[in-house]
């Protein structure tokens, strides 16, 4: 079966990629052979006009191109030394050009050939680290002012016309031009791409205000709330049933399961804040202030319930326990590494409290989040229970909505 185009782009691009390489690297290796490929592509077109029209030396130089460029790039596949691989074609493309100029005669005479060298030093600046392109510049300046010193000494006359010469004029200007054109429109495209992917990624991690606070201010991320909820949910009896469970299993069901509740906080406009083994914590409130905090919790932890009671997950049943409170608590962001946004306070504790004692398949609620929901849904008290760590405490059960508004 005959191999498309982007087929062939694709598996161009890979040479000498290696496992361990980061979004920037790859990116580097595969726009440079990339270039180095239409880079021979050009050379052997420019040594066959040549030849044709009797320029033996000028087209001898071009063709040598095309072929030490391959070489460079089957070492490379070889070999995957990408730092050789980087300077042997960029001192090809820079010192080329100017052996083709010298040998046709000088500036006018080579149509400014030399000007495909300002090509290496724009690659350096893409395939390498920025700070080093100015040396590579430097070294296009020099040669384009040891060319201007050389001139009036050049007495060779070549057997192009005038006509020709303004051809190729005309050529290398908009050869140089597009190659530059086509190396930087790619590289920032796909620049872009693993941009949008790591913002993704990262917005997966934080909520967006956050994101947008680490990516333009320095500062400790800590904010006190005066009011909000939050919810825990955990798998009840998960440790019997995970030790009858292969690795994969035991991930696909949690992934599952969770991937519900996932749909279900952005339905609600929540915030996840994290998975603890078989633990599910969901905030409402933070990091976006809203007056329905615990009406919207709620709403999330009466369908989680309705959820798992009435589907099997991985052919097995579930029950969660799921515990709700509501009051101040700190929200931050903590650590250097892998770091995840957090909440901190009496009320989160007590969140965990309730779920921790409270009973499978039902929702239980402290009495600070009671009287923000019970307009709103059925409540059944459970009297009071003794929390570890608060004494006793009132609790109820969340039986879903109130058909009606109350009056």
């Amino acid at each position: 079966m005959p191999l498309s185009l982007k087929n062939i782009i694709g598996a161009a691009a890979k040479i000498g990629s290696g496992p361990g390489d980061d979004d920037e690297i790859r990116l580097q290796k595969s726009l440079l052979v990339l270039c180095a490929f239409p880079f021979m592509i050009t050379g052997v077109g420019w040594g066959i006009m040549y030849l044709a029209f009797g320029e033996v030396r000028a087209g001898i130089i071009p063709i040598s191109y095309s072929v030490f460029s391959l070489f460079s790039i089957m070492l490379f596949a070889f070999t995957r030394k990408f730092q050789l691989f980087r300077f042997s074609q960029l001192l090809l493309i820079l010192l080329l050009p100017a052996a083709l100029m010298f040998a046709l005669g000088g500036f006018v005479q080579g149509s400014a050939v030399i000007l495909w060298a300002l090509i290496s030093p724009l690659g350096a600046m893409l395939f390498d680290s920025p700070k080093k392109a100015p040396q590579w510049f430097a070294a296009f300046l020099a040669l384009v002012v040891l060319s201007g010193l050389m001139q009036p000494f050049q007495n060779y006359q070549n057997h192009l016309s005038a006509k020709l010469i303004t051809f190729f004029f005309v050529i290398n200007f908009v050869g140089v031009s597009s190659l530059i054109f086509f190396m930087v429109y790619y590289f920032f495209r796909q620049k872009n791409v693993f941009q949008e992917r790591s913002e993704q990624l990262l917005l997966n991690i934080l909520p967006k205000e956050i994101v947008n606070i680490l990516k333009h201010e320095r500062r400790t991320i800590a904010d006190h709330f005066d009011s909000a909820s939050i919810l825990f949910a955990d798998v009840v009896n998960f440790t019997p049933m995970s030790s009858s469970m292969t690795p994969t299993e035991l991930v696909e069901l949690l992934n599952d399961v969770f991937s519900e509740f996932d749909t279900m906080v952005d339905k609600y406009d929540l915030e996840k804040i994290k998975t603890i083994g078989d633990c599910y914590m969901v905030a409402s409130g933070v990091p976006r202030k809203r007056a329905d905090h615990a009406t919207a919790l709620v709403n999330m932890a009466v369908e989680m319930r309705d959820l798992v009671s009435q589907h099997d997950f991985r052919g097995r049943r579930l029950a969660f326990r799921i515990g709700i409170n509501s009051g101040p608590v700190v929200a931050g962001v903590i650590g250097r590494k892998k770091f995840i946004y957090d909440l901190w306070g009496d009320a989160v504790n007590t969140a965990s409290r309730m779920e921790s004692q409270g009973s499978a398949g039902m929702i239980q609620i402290t009495r600070n989040t009671y009287e923000l929901v019970k307009d709103h849904f059925e409540c059944d008290p459970q009297g009071k229970v003794n929390v570890k760590g608060k004494g006793e405490m009132e609790v109820w059960f969340v039986k879903g909505k109130k058909n009606s508004p109350a009056m």
